[in-house]
């Protein structure tokens, strides 16, 4: 039988550690034909209060569980991941709009994320300390804080879920899972059910959907609720930050990126377009690694254009369940968004030499050339399949327009001098830089994320999701009750 097979178990519910009804539901519905996937429930600001409260009320034994117990719980998801692969990713193609690309590379970082953090719940747990004190026992050592909220988004849902719930959850925290609307079936249901057939204890997960602003704030102020996780656009990670940082919660983010694609003039012409044009459109851009800019030397310019075009008209766009390489843009918002990037774009002086129409929510893959940094495509994150092209006379000019933005989470270099490549991305600002490579790279054994407006100094990933996860605490200990004189 499938995970999601019996529908009655979760239909219109949340998960508390049992489902149940809340007072409302919302239909999941999928965007390359507009059909009815299923009913998920809606939770309230109450639904919240009351999930925080038990998941406070269970975080101590959870956290006092062995290692083993809660690695075991993790390696068990795992092992029914991979048994129900083929049934996520299906929900994945119809509720997400993903092609078999974006399918597996998701699946498999997901995997990935389940086993790495059954190794960390194993983790060293601190440092013994030397001390002024021969009698005294001086120890650093981490422990959770407790409840963790996680808010995913809904562009990779279930890896951008499951790199905050696994970790969260194998350093022994409680955790709140609020999905995307859009995709509530394909990360919070699967994470529930996986979790759930797992054995992990009734409590330690609550998974509450819901739409609209009310469940967010929740989550920041509520009192139970020790640190957010959130995944999201940079204007709603800045009101959540500052809702949160009145209870003085820890705030860890990912949010936008409009991140740039060097194109030195020694490059390789053929072999940089097909990095960029992969980082521009797969998943129709939205991914937050996606190329946002294309940073072209003028003497390759042309060529680069024309082959990035050829790509771009080359690329079947419909049904994800079909043989195609684009699905469809995740909603009416979304596609009017890029819609309009394009447009306004277009008006001030940019050339669309392919796409620049949709079908929609199927937008054709979009190249703009001739794009100067005062236009709406190359200041606003488009999350779209739309490549756009700026050229550059030198490699400082390249680098000052790389560094022309608040973002910061990833760069790509292309060159045909690694060395030369490597003094630029030096240069610029983002978290991830990568040298003959496109955008689109992530590894769960590697620190994810970004600068500036594309999340501060967050990070993700096996070895570092210890620092963010848990906290340090000193303790001392004396064989003997101390004396101490005034």
């Amino acid at each position: 039988m499938g995970l999601l097979d019996e529908r009655d178990r979760w239909s219109g519910k949340v998960f508390t550690g049992e489902w149940t009804r809340t007072g409302g539901a919302a239909a999941s519905t999928e965007p390359a034909t507009g059909d009815e996937l299923g009913q998920v429930g809606t939770a309230t600001a109450d639904d919240l209060a009351r999930s925080a409260a038990a998941a406070a009320g269970k975080a101590q034994d959870w956290a006092h569980a062995g290692y083993r117990e809660r690695a075991a719980v993790l390696r068990r998801a795992a092992a029914l991941f991979e048994q129900h692969r083929d049934e996520i990713a299906g929900w994945l193609t119809r509720e997400a709009g993903k092609t078999t690309t974006a399918v597996e590379l998701e699946l498999n970082l997901t995997l990935d994320e389940l086993h790495e953090a059954a190794s960390l719940a194993s983790a060293p747990w601190g440092t013994l300390l030397p001390t002024t004190q021969p009698d005294r026992t001086s120890i650093a050592r981490r422990v959770p804080f407790g409840v963790v909220a996680v808010i995913a988004p809904w562009n990779f849902p279930l890896i951008l879920a499951m790199r905050s719930v696994a970790p969260a959850l194998a350093t022994g925290n409680a955790v709140v899972l609020k999905p995307a609307s859009d995709t509530a079936i394909c990360c919070g249901v699967v994470i529930a059910r996986l979790f759930e057939e797992a054995g992990l204890p009734p409590g330690v997960l609550h998974m509450l959907p819901g739409k609209g602003s009310e469940l967010g704030n929740a989550v920041a102020e509520d009192p139970h609720i020790d640190m957010i996780s959130f995944t999201g656009s940079t204007p709603v990670g800045r009101e959540l930050a500052k809702a949160a940082a009145g209870g003085f919660k820890k705030f860890v983010s990912e949010l936008g990126g409009n991140n740039a694609f060097v194109v030195l003039a020694d490059a390789d012409v053929p072999a940089a377009a097909a990095a960029g044009a992969f980082g521009s459109f797969v998943h129709q851009g939205q991914v937050c690694m996606a190329v946002g800019r294309h940073l072209v030397a003028e003497k390759i310019a042309d060529a680069y254009v024309e082959e990035l075009t050829r790509i771009a008209d080359g690329l079947r766009v419909g049904d994800p369940r079909e043989d195609v390489d684009l699905g469809p843009v995740i909603n009416s918002s979304q596609a009017e968004h890029i819609e309009s990037v394009v447009e306004r774009s277009a008006k001030a002086g940019a050339k669309v030499v392919a796409g620049g129409r949709r079908d929609d929510l199927f937008v054709r893959p979009t190249v703009l050339a001739g794009v100067t940094p005062d236009m709406p495509a190359f200041t606003e994150e488009i999350f779209g399949p739309v490549a756009v092209v700026t050229t550059f006379t030198d490699d400082d000019e390249a680098v000052r327009l790389a560094n022309a933005t608040p973002y910061g989470l990833v760069a790509g270099v292309h060159s045909g001098s690694a060395a030369r490549a490597r003094a630029v991305g030096d240069r610029l600002h983002a978290g991830m830089v990568h040298v003959n490579d496109q955008t689109v790279n992530d590894e769960t054994i590697a620190p994810f994320g970004g600068i500036g407006d594309s999340g501060g100094s967050s990070r993700f990933g096996s070895f570092v999701n210890l620092d963010e996860f848990t906290r340090w605490q000193w303790v001392t200990v004396r064989d003997e009750q101390s004396r101490p004189q005034l």
